[in-house]
């Protein structure tokens, strides 16, 4: 399979997070998120994102998740996208994010 081709097997989309609370009992710290991507609707999404974003800086903010890697159980929560991230040099998970704000459900590409 060429690069290229892999890659687009990957649904990468924008969406705004609406709604965002601490996992309680998580085994690691982590939100449970809902995400908006427009005409795929809103999604859920475990994320470990509490060392340096607070709730409230997350609900409104503009993230990128991949859609298509299916449902996994995250202690209890059904986590349907994966948010994407990259480790700082601590090993803090800093959030991809778009430049400028698009309409959720984007498509990356």
């Amino acid at each position: 399979m060429e690069p290229l081709e892999a890659f687009h097997l990957l649904d990468v989309r924008a969406g705004r997070v609406v709604r965002a609370e601490p996992s309680a009992g998580a085994k690691k710290p982590a939100y449970k998120l809902w995400i908006d991507f427009g005409p795929l609707g809103v999604k859920r999404s475990s994320a470990q994102l509490t060392a340096l974003y607070t709730t409230q800086e997350l609900v409104g903010r503009l993230v990128l998740a991949a859609v298509n890697l299916g449902t996994r159980k995250v202690n209890g929560f059904d986590s349907e996208v994966l948010v994407l991230g990259a480790p700082d040099e601590a090993g803090r998970v800093v959030l991809l994010a778009v430049e400028r704000d698009v309409p959720p459900g984007a498509k990356v590409f």
